[in-house]
């Protein structure tokens, strides 16, 4: 039997979500929808990244961005997960290096004033970094949605938002509220 209160331990989790909810600045959130606003107008394509269950919601972006959004309206985002392509990634792996295996799909399809967003619990991945660095040098617009203290990619990204904890279970959480918050925003406007 576990020496843990499950209703105590719930209780506390859920309050810690809330308390770092309420300590997230709406004006970076605001930033970041009005950029994604712009893109949308403009046809832009979105590219997404990010490694281990950061992948997974950068996967699960691009499918509200493209899919989601395009149920309720007359198309959706441009939107392609870099963390997506087996074959891609582990070429680029095996032949390049790890760092590079977002950074070089970025350079094949990548155009100026495009978007790149991140998630990254740290902020220090190697092939984050990398691929925000690469973005910078193609003039692609950045938005890393980070936790802890943002790391190395927090000082170079044009918009970023750090999830104030430490664990990266309550900053993967609200990584994915922000999927779903944007997502949802879209599906309640009106511009074309």
């Amino acid at each position: 039997m576990s020496n843990v209160d499950k209703n105590v331990f719930i209780k506390d989790y859920f309050g810690n979500i809330k308390s770092v909810l309420d300590n997230i600045p709406i004006e970076k959130v605001v930033s970041v929808i009005s950029l994604l606003e712009e893109s949308y107008q403009d046809k832009r394509q979105i590219f997404i990244a990010g490694n281990g269950g950061s992948a997974s919601t950068a996967s699960h972006m691009a499918n509200d961005f493209m899919m989601g959004v395009a149920k309720k309206r007359d198309r959706g985002f441009k939107a392609i997960s870099l963390s997506d392509s087996n074959s891609i990634i582990t070429a680029v792996a095996n032949d390049n290096s790890y760092e590079e295996i977002f950074s070089a799909q970025l350079v094949e399809l990548g155009n100026k004033d495009d978007i790149l967003i991140v998630f990254s619990g740290s902020g220090n991945s190697p092939n984050i970094v990398r691929v925000v660095e690469m973005a910078k040098k193609i003039k692609i617009k950045t938005i890393a949605f980070l936790g802890r203290n943002g790391g190395d990619v927090g000082k170079i990204a044009d918009l970023c938002i750090v999830v104030p904890a430490e664990d990266y279970g309550p900053i993967e959480d609200i990584h994915l509220i922000f999927d779903h918050l944007i997502t949802s925003y879209f599906l309640k406007t009106t511009i074309k």
